[in-house]
């Protein structure tokens, strides 16, 4: 009998009222191992309203209490870890070592969120004017909605959620309907944790769920992440009902090597970062900008590493795991394609891989371009697949021009040996996250993760100081206990002195 998803609201798992439903699929065999409920809008205002019921009671409740569960959270997933791996690679398809470091990068998050009394604290000056006090106080908005993107199921999710929980807002968590366990997993863990029940609320669904979220007028503020057009209808739509949002969208990432380099190095980076969870990153290396006279080396240095990676099931110590789906599979390979028409030296094809893994998965092999130019689809198009492209190009300037005219600025990098060269790149270039000698530069938690032009819409960046101020509204006090000194009627605007 095929498992069967439900939905997670008020502590616990709710069966939805509609009958529309949709396959979970092993990408690694191609096998449908589940079916997930998909949220009705009567569905939606039943998470949304367990998440408003919620709120008074969580919100009043102390710092030192929210905490203590904050640190219960991380405590069951430093110890359960793997679990959440091992369910991340069976519907993602991605390895297991690479599963493992996506919820490594999101505990990380749930370890700042136990700083929130810190990090929600507010200010306070003595005698503002005479006997007239100030201070300032951050408070919670209310229920959130954070959706979540399939290539990351545990991570991004947790870039928001735990910040959210910890500064006092409730949640309706949307996962990707392609990778629901992930979020099933966590919402238990949140209970065994001791989580009071409404204030972390799963639903599934598609875009009709999304929209109904977007459209509640309970909802306070909505995270997303996902591809720039999803992001700016997330953004219109959501900003039109009068939230918050921060929606983050697609990219396409460059990484310079200047003639200077570690061409070694680079070579290995490019292919850590090019083909890491089969390229579905929003943080991958798509483009590889080879400047003046390193490409023909670079280029023989890259393919050398890239056919020795083993492409199968990611359960069984592989390099490179399958596509999520049969579609995004499809997609992948009409771009490999697509390249070749257009005219693009393809010097690996992952278009006939052999794969390690049984039943009919959905892989596409490590894919190498060289001579890529601007006007291709494979460097105009967010491919979201293990394709890595080699633009040539004379000069440091022309690789920051090519950067630069890009409609996306996620993340970038460079790698030189050159100081000077590094810092001139990191000052000019107009991307929001940077890397020198990095190749996939994502911040720790206690910084902001977020790209400039179409890759965020909003002004508000994930997790770190951005993350907690996005969660939260400032308060300020002013105060005076009154004596006879200041008795009386006065109905001149009031004057500090």
């Amino acid at each position: 009998m095929t498992r069967r998803i439900d939905h997670w609201i008020n502590g616990k798992p709710y069966q939805g009222a509609d009958d529309q439903s949709g396959d979970v699929t092993d990408p690694a065999t191609g096998r449908c191992v589940a079916r997930v409920d998909f949220a009705s809008g009567a569905d939606v205002d039943i998470a949304v309203a367990a998440a408003a019921a919620a709120f008074p009671a969580w919100a009043a409740t102390s710092l030192a209490k929210r905490t203590t569960i904050m640190f219960r959270f991380r405590e069951l997933l430093n110890a359960r870890a793997g679990e959440l791996a091992a369910i991340i690679t069976a519907e993602h398809g991605k390895v297991l070592s690479d599963a493992a470091g996506e919820v490594a990068r999101g505990q990380e998050v749930v370890e700042f969120a136990c700083g929130i009394p810190h990090l929600v604290k507010g200010s306070f000056t003595s005698s503002a004017s005479t006997q007239v006090d100030v201070h300032s106080v951050r408070e919670p908005l209310g229920p959130v909605a954070v959706i979540g993107p399939f290539n990351f199921p545990a991570m991004v999710p947790m870039w928001f959620f735990p910040l959210a929980i910890a500064a006092g807002n409730t949640v309706v968590l949307k996962p990707s309907e392609k990778v629901p366990t992930a979020a099933m997993w966590l919402a238990e863990l949140w209970r065994e944790a001791g989580l009071p029940d409404g204030v972390f609320n799963v639903v599934h669904g598609g875009s009709t769920t999304v929209d109904a979220l977007l459209r509640h007028p309970d909802i306070q503020a909505v995270s997303f992440v996902g591809s720039t057009p999803v992001a700016k209808h997330v953004y219109t739509a959501g900003t039109a009902a009068g939230k918050r949002v921060q929606a983050f969208g697609g990219a396409k990432n460059h990484m310079v090597v200047l003639p200077d380099a570690d061409l070694d190095l680079a070579a290995d980076q490019a292919v850590n970062a090019g083909y890491g969870s089969a390229g579905e990153r929003c943080m991958a290396i798509s483009v590889c900008v080879a400047v003046g006279d390193c490409a023909d080396a670079l280029v023989d240095r890259i393919r050398e590493r890239t056919v020795t990676l083993r492409t199968g099931d990611g359960r069984r110590d592989c390099d490179m795991g399958p596509l999520v789906t049969a579609a995004s599979r499809d997609r992948v390979r009409s771009y490999v394609d697509a390249g070749v028409r257009e005219g693009a030296t393809l010097v690996v094809d992952g278009r006939g891989v052999e794969p390690d893994a049984d039943g009919d998965g959905f892989f596409v092999g490590p894919t190498l371009f060289d001579h890529v130019t601007p006007d291709m689809s494979i460097y105009t198009d967010e491919i979201f697949g293990p394709v890595l492209c080699v633009v040539r190009v004379a000069t440091h300037d022309e690789a920051l021009a090519l950067i630069n005219s890009n409609p996306y600025g996620n993340g970038t990098a460079i790698f030189t040996n050159d100081g000077r060269e590094a810092r001139r790149f990191q000052s000019q270039v107009q991307v929001g996250m940077i890397g020198v000698n990095v190749p996939v530069p994502v911040p720790m938690a206690y910084y902001s993760f977020g790209g400039w032009k179409n890759s965020l819409f909003g002004d508000t960046h994930a997790h770190g100081s951005e993350g907690v101020h996005f969660f939260t509204r400032a308060k300020v006090v002013t105060s005076r206990w009154p004596d006879q000194t200041n008795a009386g009627l006065n109905l001149t605007f009031p004057q500090n002195a």
